[in-house]
Parts: C-alpha cells; structure tokens; sequence
C-alpha cells in the first residue's frame, strides 16, 4: 500500500456511508457504531483487481491484536475483504483516529475457540451467522506490523 493510492470503500450503501462519516471525522463518528460497539475500518488489496478496498468491522481485542469476524451474515461464501487478505495479509487499519499497518492471519482453531466467545459476546447475531452457514466463519487477528 502506497500513500496517495485510490481506495475504494465497500459498495453496500449504509458500509460506504459509515466509512465516509468514519474517515471525514477521523473516527470520531463511526468507531463506536452502536453502545458498545467498535468498528474498524479494514484496507485490503483486491486479489484479482490489485486496488485498495475498505470495509467497517466490528472488532474485538486480544491483547494487543485485533479480532474481526468473516461472518457476512452468514453468506454461504467468504466475504471479499477476507479472500483478499489471504492473497495478500499486509492490510491498512484504521481505530478511530489512528491509522496503522497490520498483518491479518486467520486465528487457528484454538484462538477461535477462545476468541468466538468474546466476539458474540459484542455482537451476539455472530451465532446465528454460524447457524445460518455450513462454512465455518473464520476469526481474523490483526498485528501491527
């Protein structure tokens, strides 16, 4: 990812509108998106197209990583941004106002054991998502790097 490069954010109308309004105030509207809520802004590099893509993600912490779950809704395929990182696991985050480089792997089957909990614990439809889907619904860890 190089500085001045297009992004290009999530074309799901409500998603694009919470990235605009979480980029334009800096995180300041938009990382806690409902009470107790926290959403990140994730940057990805398209596996087949090559360009920036950004989506908002609930997250969780493990430590000094952050956690986000590739439920969509229970889709029967992966999302996008998750596909991408597996081509490609060096991704921009943005945490309310601070922006970093990471590196997104997916949390093996223990860490998803341990970290499933705290995730439906922030967003309790994650098990529905889960129910909904014979795919089984990958945790992301994401380390600054």
């Amino acid at each position: 990812m190089t500085a001045g490069e297009q992004v290009l954010d999530s074309p799901e109308g409500w998603v694009a509108e919470h990235i605009n309004r979480y980029v334009a105030t800096g995180g300041a509207e938009g990382h806690e998106w409902r009470p107790g809520v926290f959403t990140l802004l994730l940057t990805t590099r398209g596996r087949r197209s090559g360009k920036l893509r950004r989506t908002a993600l609930i997250y969780g912490r493990d430590g000094d990583r952050y956690a986000v779950v590739a439920s969509q809704g229970g889709d029967p395929r992966h999302p996008a941004w998750y596909l991408n990182l597996l081509d490609d696991p060096q991704v921009e985050v943005q945490v309310g106002a601070e922006t970093f480089r990471a590196v997104a792997r997916t949390a093996d089957p223990a860490e998803k054991a341990r970290l499933w909990p705290v995730m439906t614990a922030i967003w309790p439809a994650y098990d529905g998502y889960q129910a909904r889907t014979d795919r089984d619904i990958p945790v992301v860890l994401l380390e600054r790097g």
